[in-house]
């Protein structure tokens, strides 16, 4: 592999007249942590899925099989009625796995689910179901994961431990993408953000760096005088919107 662990170039989708995406690209470093912003209908769904392999470009290229990424959607594929251990070692065989019992073992300890590797996946809360899907993403050992907004709807106990899960990830040279609605949140976590409006990418820089392309009052906002990204993020889209006709 190139020193990019992932390449996107000129990426487009379209749906009829609908322009989904349109030329997007940037590269992801071995171990970087991007986060995918944007409003609604923005594309950051699409992007992660074309990456994924979910769907096709309608032009453009990616530099890595979609073998070589981890997908884990925001409504996951997982199967209710088999356990925690169950979902991975099938997940493991469709994936390939050489050695599925030793993935699973492998996973289990990686992700924290050890003491869960018996239970239900019904039984478990939103956040641990939430493990289970990224270690689902992971059990084929992909050096990219693409996580559609991976802490929707879990408490804020729950994002914690999924990010520090997420952040060990990275430390351990994988590259993870992931959308989000919540600024904050990239703000804290990501090494880079890519600003995604209306199917173009509209910037792509360090959180800082967008805290000071916004060049607003605003920016500089937040609580105890904290640069606030969410709202340096609604200044920069507001800078970037053409002109009402």
């Amino acid at each position: 592999m190139s020193a990019d662990a992932l390449r996107v170039e000129a990426l487009s989708k379209s749906y009829g007249q609908l322009q989904a995406l349109h030329d997007v690209s940037f590269e992801l470093a071995p171990g970087e942590l991007a986060a995918v912003l944007g409003p609604n209908g923005a594309g950051k769904t699409t992007l992660l899925s074309i990456l994924a392999g979910a769907l096709r470009p309608s032009s453009g290229a990616v530099s890595v099989a979609p073998a070589e990424v981890g997908w884990a959607p925001q409504q996951p594929a997982l199967y209710s009625r088999l356990t925690v251990a169950e979902n991975l070692a099938l997940f493991a065989r469709l994936e390939g796995v050489a050695d599925p019992p030793r993935a699973v073992e492998a996973m289990l300890a990686q992700s924290g689910l050890e003491s869960r590797a018996g239970e239900l996946l019904e039984t478990l809360s939103g956040g641990n179901r939430q493990r289970v899907n990224v270690a689902i993403a992971l059990i084929g050992d992909p050096p990219v994961l693409a996580l559609d907004e991976p802490s929707a709807s879990l408490d804020p106990a729950q994002r914690e431990r999924l990010w520090r899960f997420v952040a060990a990830l990275a430390a351990r040279g994988t590259t993870v993408i992931f959308s989000t609605h919540g600024p904050g949140e990239a703000q804290r976590h990501a090494d880079r953000v890519l600003v995604l409006d209306g199917g173009r990418l509209a910037f792509d820089g360090t959180p800082a760096a967008l805290i000071a392309a916004a060049a607003a009052p605003a920016a500089g906002g937040g609580p105890g005088g904290e640069p606030d990204l969410e709202q340096a993020l609604v200044s920069f889209l507001a800078e970037d919107a053409p002109p009402a006709p």
